[in-house]
């Protein structure tokens, strides 16, 4: 299972990158809002992807207040894509043996 990415077998992490995946820049808190996470929580999450090249952050102001957007990098991506793909094959393995083991259990 080469294809999975230890990173995102973090359900939370999983989430995040999921979610950035479905836009180009994310507003800090409307991702803190989507995943239900605290400030403080987001924070310690998105600086692991950041260091490993994940998600890129970006911090500006609307007018006066401090903002900060995220988005997920080509690395992200291209993970993100990878992980989801191993997933499915699992899951697609598992039916299919579920499919052949109950024709070969059925009675006669």
């Amino acid at each position: 299972m080469a294809d999975f990415d230890q990173l995102l077998l973090d359900p939370t992490r999983l989430a995040i990158v999921s979610l950035l995946a479905a836009a180009e820049w994310a507003e800090f808190g409307f991702v803190r809002d989507s995943v239900q996470l605290s400030d403080s929580a987001l924070s310690k999450q998105v600086t692991t992807l950041s260091k490993n090249d994940y998600v890129e952050v970006r911090k500006g102001y609307v007018g006066k207040r401090p903002r900060t957007w995220l988005n997920l990098t080509p690395v992200g991506r291209t993970t993100l894509a990878d992980h989801i793909s191993a997933l499915q094959s699992i899951a697609e393995k598992a039916r299919a043996d579920g499919a052949l083991h109950s024709r070969e259990t059925q009675s006669p």
